[in-house]
């Protein structure tokens, strides 16, 4: 019995009449996190778990109807249970659990297994049918953890103290993921770029322990930010915003960067790995700790993956989605 299907709206549960992270607006959209690919203005009554609300509100306005959910909240959509389980992606993400008779789906979302000090860890569901991503999804990526990611950040940037140092990164889970990370070796204040601050507060307000930050505004005109890190999404690299930063040196913060050709064709000094998807590894694991025999895979190389999992007795099909394979998702 398939539980989910896709339709020109998105993924849709026919027994609980709701969709998840629809892509137009639909009447019940449960939404697993706050990233624009997967949460989309227009729709009557959203569903998402309390951890992510205030994520979900400053990005979809503060006017939403939304409904919020404890973890592991069962409540009845239609003739199903469902309930919100954490990702571990960013801050408030989530898996979606349906029950319906003996049947369990979940649909994972966007998610990781590497520990991550600014969001709630991904907990494995026991299911039937898992939905997975699959954005990394070659053995190629295989991410370090996040302290030794860190640790070569917080070297590189003290090896140059006679220059700003700029570090671009997604706005939403990865700017504050580094905050928090950063936080095991050092306690100087890092500046922020204006589309970073407002989310990186929100973070703060649910409990995140991160850097001291300050406004890259609330400095005076002349300000050298010699010795300071500087943290702001990519459509900053080379804008006029970059003007006030004499000779700065740059890094690109994302899981493309484990491959090299990236960093070059995108004209940073320096690139490091630091993905919130599940690298080759952890999707495996994933799969194989849900129990699931039935596998959905979604946007990403699924190829290579499906054939892994076809070789090892799983029966895979695809849900063609418009969520991106790109880090803004991360």
């Amino acid at each position: 019995m398939d539980l989910i299907r896709v339709t020109p709206e998105g993924l849709y549960c026919d027994l609980g009449e709701f969709y998840i992270d629809p892509w137009r607006p639909v009447r019940h959209a449960l939404i697993t996190h706050a990233h624009s690919d997967h949460a989309r203005w227009g729709s009557k009554i959203y569903y998402a778990p309390e951890r992510g609300l205030a994520l979900l509100k400053s990005r979809l306005g503060e006017g939403l109807h939304v409904a919020g959910k404890k973890w592991g909240e069962k409540f009845r959509m239609g003739s199903v249970w469902v309930s919100f389980h954490p990702a571990g992606h960013i801050l408030g993400s989530a898996q979606v659990r349906i029950e319906y008779k003996d049947h369990v789906w979940v649909a994972s979302g966007d998610y990781k297994r590497t520990p991550d000090p600014s969001c709630d860890a991904f907990e494995v569901q026991q299911c039937d049918t898992f939905i997975s991503e699959a954005t990394f999804a070659l053995p190629v990526y295989k991410w370090d953890q996040g302290e030794v990611t860190a640790k070569k950040i917080y070297n590189w940037w003290q090896a140059d103290l006679d220059r700003p140092t700029l570090i671009f990164c997604y706005a939403l889970g990865k700017a504050q993921r580094i905050l928090a990370e950063l936080k095991r070796f050092t306690d100087q204040p890092v500046y922020l770029h204006g589309a970073v601050e407002g989310l990186t507060q929100i973070y703060r307000d649910a409990g995140i322990d991160m850097l001291p930050t300050l406004p890259v505004m609330s400095k005076e005109k002349g300000y050298n930010f010699k010795g300071d890190l500087i943290i702001a999404p990519p459509s900053a690299h080379r804008s006029p915003w970059m003007k006030r930063f004499k000779e700065p040196q740059t890094a690109f913060l994302s899981g493309w960067m484990q491959v090299r050709g990236t960093r070059r064709r995108k004209g940073y000094e320096k690139g490091f790995a630091l993905s919130d998807h599940a690298d080759w590894n952890e999707l495996n694991q994933t799969i194989e700790e849900t129990g699931a025999s039935d596998i959905f895979l979604t946007h990403g190389r699924t190829d290579v993956l499906a054939r892994y999992l076809e070789e090892n007795g799983k029966s895979v099909r695809f849900f063609e989605t418009q969520f991106t394979a790109e880090e803004e998702a991360s």
